[in-house]
């Protein structure tokens, strides 16, 4: 009897021991195994990272699970928008304002941006050195009636202060339902404080064009050109102010050049001052109406990824020797905007009138990452026909000519009457 409990002991202390053994091997297995291996909440997980070749994720994955284990706070990150958030400061690494990924909600906002209406105050921005600038805001917007001009700097959105925001992170704030308020505080040149202002949100829908005929300077002994309808038509100069490159630019834009046409004059000046730019082709399509087939529009340069691809123009070069052309440009001139321009000066068909441009010359990709996601992506840089990069210096006026405070709050146009002066001498 004596002899079956010690064997009945020894068989529960060998089961207790190889147990104990089991458990702290799998214990100190757990510990050791790579991070990813802890990671039980997604699927798609590459867990082959031991070639020496490979990038080491563990730091990623150690994180991870930090976060999940050890963190106590009031957020309710789901893990697939701790996934979103992974992605974002993927591209926020490369330090391109232009190279953002889109979640859902961004993605959603920004492709009804790209249609032509979204809420909001209807201005565009984007962050230079840190700070966040007005490129322009739109016609007829609250931006517009509020007084925000190109160059401002956003320093605060409503508390939120703006030091090196990205600019979606500022669209963002700024965005917001119809009938909402948001308050900016702003650094203008010339202005020696900050100052605040409050802006009421609507729904923006976004202009494109509009034109005019202005008058020619009367000579001394002579009347105005004014004096009739028939002489303002043959004598005036014909004003296309372009505000974006939207998908319906190039057909508007054929019917103002319809309607030059028809006026009988042979003076014309595109106003593309405040205009951000748009799509490159419809750039190249409003080129083409000035320039031979063939000619050079723009340059796209990959950076010595991929070969460099040349944008030339269609050639309905419409005009004779006859047509005077001068275009005015500003600090929100922008991207397409540059591309124009720059075109037309560099072959001989325009003056450009006005201030530096904005330099947004890099061209950015819309990439499907999934069905509700999105990343823009920059692909390569913008040059003009002769070179130059958009991105590095924006373009220099062939005539330099500042429009001050002073002159918009007393709704003078310098720039446009300088424009006009070159046309009519």
């Amino acid at each position: 009897m004596e002899q079956k409990r010690i064997r009945a002991s020894s068989i529960f202390f060998t089961v207790v021991f190889a147990a104990a053994i089991f458990y702290s091997g799998f214990y100190f297995g757990e510990r050791r195994q790579p991070e990813i291996g802890k990671v039980k909440e997604l699927s798609n997980k590459e867990e082959n990272l031991t070639s020496k070749d490979t990038i080491d994720f563990s730091p990623f994955w150690k994180t991870w699970n930090v976060l999940n284990e050890r963190y106590v706070g009031n957020a309710t990150t789901s893990p697939q928008e701790k996934v979103w958030g992974a992605i974002e400061g993927l591209a926020s690494s490369l330090k391109d304002p232009y190279t953002v990924f889109l979640p859902p909600d961004e993605s959603s906002a920004f492709e009804s941006e790209i249609q032509g209406s979204f809420e909001g105050v209807g201005m565009e921005i984007d962050s230079r050195d840190g700070v966040i600038v007005v490129v322009s805001p739109l016609k007829g917007t609250p931006a517009e009636s509020a007084g925000l001009q190109p160059g401002d700097k956003i320093i605060k959105i409503n508390d939120t202060v703006t030091t090196n925001m990205k600019t979606d992170a500022a669209v963002k704030l700024i965005r917001g339902k119809a009938g909402t308020v948001v308050r900016l505080t702003i650094i203008r040149n010339g202005k020696r404080a900050p100052f605040e202002v409050s802006i009421t949100r609507g729904v923006i829908t976004i202009p494109t064009i509009d034109t005019e005929i202005k008058s020619t300077p009367a000579k001394k002994g002579e009347e105005s050109a004014t004096t009739t309808p028939d002489i303002l038509r043959e004598n005036g100069v014909f004003v296309i102010k372009l505000y974006n490159f939207s998908s319906a630019a190039p057909e508007l834009f054929r019917q103002a050049l319809r309607d030059f046409i028809v006026s009988r004059s042979n003076r014309l000046i595109i106003d593309l001052r405040g205009n951000p730019g748009g799509f490159l082709e419809v750039a190249v399509d409003i080129a083409s109406f000035f320039l031979p087939v063939g000619e050079t529009v723009a340059i796209e340069d990959h950076g010595g990824k991929a070969g460099n691809r040349i944008y030339r123009s269609h050639g309905y070069n419409v005009f004779n020797d006859k047509l005077k052309m001068a275009i005015l440009v500003n600090g929100g001139s922008a991207s397409a905007s540059e591309i124009l321009a720059g075109a037309l000066s560099e072959h001989g068909k325009a003056k450009i009138v006005g201030t530096k441009t904005f330099g947004k010359g890099s061209v950015q990709e819309l990439v499907k990452i999934t069905p509700d996601t999105s990343l823009k992506v920059t692909i390569a840089r913008w040059l003009t026909p002769k070179g130059h990069s958009i991105s590095a210096d924006g373009l220099t006026p062939n005539v330099i000519v500042e429009r001050t405070q002073e002159d918009i709050e007393k709704k003078r146009d310098p720039q446009l009457d300088k424009a006009v002066e070159l046309l009519t001498k």
